[in-house]
Order: structure tokens, then C-alpha cells, then sequence
């Protein structure tokens, strides 16, 4: 399964042209896309509107959506954490702390478009397009 981070989904309905979002779209209908709980959040806090949240929302909702956080992968976040302080890597969001955890968890590989998951690669084996 692919997740999908926030930054390209955001990119997808603001219609940007970066590599990421064109990724997205050549997934679509050709590969399984999962939607995390956590990701849903952040693309809806975006939100201008009510109605535009509504909209964003009637976009998302042709993909499952699954519970990134629970106790397990709890513990497992902040294990990564203290991993990446370790390696002198400092996560600025809890958010992509969670996500990167989630896919590591599940074997799910992210498509993104944040340099934080690029330096959580090597170090928690999280895989990525």
C-alpha cells in the first residue's frame, strides 16, 4: 500500500506541478492509495472553508482511511525518536513522526514532499516513491 503525505495531497488540490503530485496522479487507479487519519487532519486544517472543507473531503474520501495512531505504534514513534536524536536528527512534527512510524509498522511505503521523512529514511528503514 502507498500512503500519501499531507504536503502532496495539498500540492494535488492546489494543482501544483512538482514531480510529487505528478507521482500522485499516475498512481491513481493503478496502485492501492491509503489514507491515514493523520493525514486527513492535516489536509483538512487547511481548509479555507466549511465548504471547501467539505469539498477536500468528498476528494479524500474514495481512499480507506485507517487509524495511524494507536498504542503500539505509540511506543514505536517514540522509540523512532529517541533513534533519529541519536543520529542527531531532530523531527520538528509529531504529525510526521506518527505517519513515518505507521509506514514503517505496516510495511507501506510514503510518497512525499517533506525533507523530515528524507532524513528519517536511512535511519528507520522507512520506504518511499
Amino acid at each position: 500500500m502507498i500512503i500519501v503525505d499531507s504536503s502532496v495531497w495539498i500540492g494535488h488540490f492546489r494543482n501544483d506541478t512538482t514531480s510529487e503530485v505528478g507521482q500522485l496522479r499516475d498512481l491513481f487507479g493503478r496502485a492501492p492509495i491509503l489514507m491515514g487519519d493523520m493525514i486527513l487532519l492535516e489536509v483538512l486544517q487547511g481548509a479555507r472553508s466549511d465548504v471547501h472543507a467539505a469539498w477536500l473531503k468528498d476528494g479524500l474520501a474514495a481512499f480507506e482511511t485507517v487509524t495511524m495512531l494507536g498504542p503500539a505504534i505509540a511506543e514505536r514513534a517514540a522509540l523512532h525518536y529517541r533513534r533519529l536524536r541519536t543520529a542527531g536528527i531532530t523531527v520538528r512534527k509529531t504529525p510526521d513522526l506518527i505517519i513515518a512510524s505507521f509506514c514503517v509498522a505496516h510495511g507501506h511505503t510514503l510518497l512525499h514532499a517533506d525533507r523530515d521523512f528524507t532524513a528519517m529514511q536511512p535511519i528507520l528503514g522507512l520506504r518511499t516513491l
